[in-house]
């Protein structure tokens, strides 16, 4: 708070032309009571002012500073911990009784704990495999004097045989990857047909359905016989042919036998 202004002497000096008188001061133009309380004011002041630095500094250099940790975790030294037994709370004893949770199915299927994230090796299998197979039988022509010329007779029937057949089947995952045939033995050997192919030319006045010559006409008979010809035969002959005149009578294959 200032104090109030001072009126000033009744008769301020007088000064020269051209000069203002100074500015009084406000401790001046204060009473003498007032000076006397800014004066007593301004030392408590100080006063109090030196009594709390001081005691601030005092407090400062008593108390023990706390260290800057500029280091490690590492470089520092560990203070020891005591720490008293306390008794367990009805909570972490609750907690303590909890059972433990079984690992999950997830965690124990994960790609980090198994294999599952590597391919499955393929499956191979070698197997021996047996299958027949059919052998076709040949033919033979063979030429026949007795028979007219390109006339053909079957003499044997041929007959197919069997041969086995023996294979290394490899497969892969259960789809078959390659088939080698190891063995193959015929079990059942062919029988070749045998043809054969008449090289006999015709004769005059003879019948190519007999072996030797027997004459052409309305009716031949055996000699010696019961027949009225007109014409005959005598001995035997073959039917090579069709027995258009009957003279195979007991289906041999000679007639007049």
């Amino acid at each position: 708070m200032q104090p109030p202004p001072n009126p000033g002497p009744p008769h301020p000096p007088s000064f020269g032309p051209g000069h203002r008188p100074p500015a009084p001061n406000w401790f001046r133009r204060a009473s003498p009571g007032r000076r006397v309380a800014v004066v007593v004011g301004s030392i408590t002041l100080s006063i109090l002012l030196l009594c709390c630095t001081g005691t601030a500094i005092i407090g400062a250099m008593v108390d023990e500073p706390t260290p800057n940790r500029t280091g490690t975790a590492a470089e520092e030294p560990q203070q020891p911990i005591v720490a008293a037994p306390a008794e367990p709370t009805d909570a972490a004893a609750a907690q303590d009784a909890s059972p433990v949770a079984a690992p999950s199915d997830s965690a124990a299927t994960s790609p980090a704990s198994t294999p599952s994230s590597v391919a499955p090796s393929p499956v191979v299998r070698v197997t021996t495999v047996t299958e027949r197979a059919v052998v076709r039988h040949g033919v033979r022509t063979v030429k026949d004097s007795s028979l007219a010329e390109g006339k053909r007779v079957v003499r044997t029937n041929g007959v197919d045989g069997v041969k086995t057949l023996t294979y290394q089947v490899t497969t892969t995952d259960g789809v078959q990857t390659s088939k080698k045939l190891v063995k193959s033995v015929v079990t059942k050997q062919p029988v070749t047909e045998v043809v054969a192919v008449g090289t006999k030319k015709p004769q005059a006045n003879c019948d190519p359905n007999y072996s030797p010559c027997v004459p052409i006409a309305s009716d031949v008979d055996c000699l010696p016989g019961s027949g009225n010809g007109p014409a005959y035969v005598r001995g035997t002959v073959k039917v090579i042919g069709t027995d258009i005149y009957d003279l195979d009578r007991d289906n041999d294959g000679y007639g007049c036998d």
